[in-house]
């Protein structure tokens, strides 16, 4: 519960997941009947970029601030279309060309909702579930929450609605975060089979993310899709060295624009040899 992710917020990682994050809500609102979106690991929804904590480690300026940042070179037009519900975002909260607030799950999921739809955001930090309360405190479409994680997963599925998104992004604090995930998903999955989830991991040692999809392999699960973007080869474990996403009921339009958009990030964010994406599933 130290974890504060205003230090790494807008990094490579953010980048990927609120990439494809949006793209997934995109796909929900082509369909009338309302939806209900549930983030277990929310934060506090909008991060200062020009603040101290951010200022500490800069690491936005090697995520978003590569795609629109002062000196970032142009989007390609390849690109431009699977991006843009993601950089509309964050275009929105920041004037001109300047890059000086970063949305968070909470805020991508915000922006996305219709009327009807309901957002439901889960933060335990004491600090970070303050903020996130008066952040949204007079949108009646949100809820927030300060549950552990995995209660509030099964206390709030199925959802009314039986239509949305589940985010599940741990802060990977916790040596057993991966067995938790896994089990997680196992759980969320039995009650809500009709939902699309999205579970984010770290790419530090890939045999503790080999271990995990054995794990899971057992669920039978077959609408997926696995996509990982690593910054650099992971010859060292202690660093983050990638990132990854599992989403079961993925839009049927995403592998489509993923097949696109990953290689452009790999390359785009690259930080040493050995950047590359991988990209599989049934969907």
């Amino acid at each position: 519960m130290n974890y504060r992710h205003i230090y790494h917020a807008g990094n490579f990682a953010d980048v990927v997941k609120h990439a494809i994050l949006a793209l997934c809500l995109e796909h929900l609102k082509l369909k009338d009947a309302p939806f209900r979106v549930i983030d277990t690991h929310a934060g506090i929804g909008r991060y200062d970029l020009a603040g101290v904590e951010a200022g500490k480690t800069l690491e936005f300026s090697d995520g978003i601030g590569r795609l629109i940042g002062v000196d970032a070179a142009p989007i390609p037009p390849a690109v431009a279309e699977p991006l843009a519900p993601y950089i509309e975002i964050v275009r929105k909260l920041n004037a001109g060309e300047s890059l000086s607030l970063y949305p968070g799950s909470p805020e991508i999921a915000a922006q996305a909702l219709r009327r009807e739809d309901r957002l439901v955001v889960n933060e335990l930090h004491p600090a970070d579930h303050a903020t996130l309360a008066a952040t949204y405190a007079g949108d009646r479409r949100v809820k927030v929450m300060a549950l552990d994680a995995w209660t509030a997963l099964k206390a709030l599925l199925p959802p009314p609605e039986r239509r949305g998104l589940v985010l599940i992004d741990p802060p990977f604090e916790d040596r057993a975060e991966f067995e938790k995930l896994a089990a997680g998903l196992a759980d969320a999955r039995q009650r809500f089979a009709t939902g699309t989830l999205i579970l984010w991991y770290p790419v530090k040692d890939p045999a503790t993310v080999a271990a995990f999809y054995r794990a899971i392999g057992g669920l039978a699960l077959d609408k997926t899709l696995r996509a990982e973007l690593l910054v650099r080869a992971p010859s060292d474990a202690s660093k983050l060295n990638g990132c990854g996403l599992f989403i079961v009921n993925p839009p049927w339009t995403l592998k489509d624009k993923l097949t696109a958009l990953l290689p452009f990030l790999a390359e785009r964010l690259a930080k040493g040899a050995g950047a590359e994406h991988r990209l599989e599933g049934s969907a």
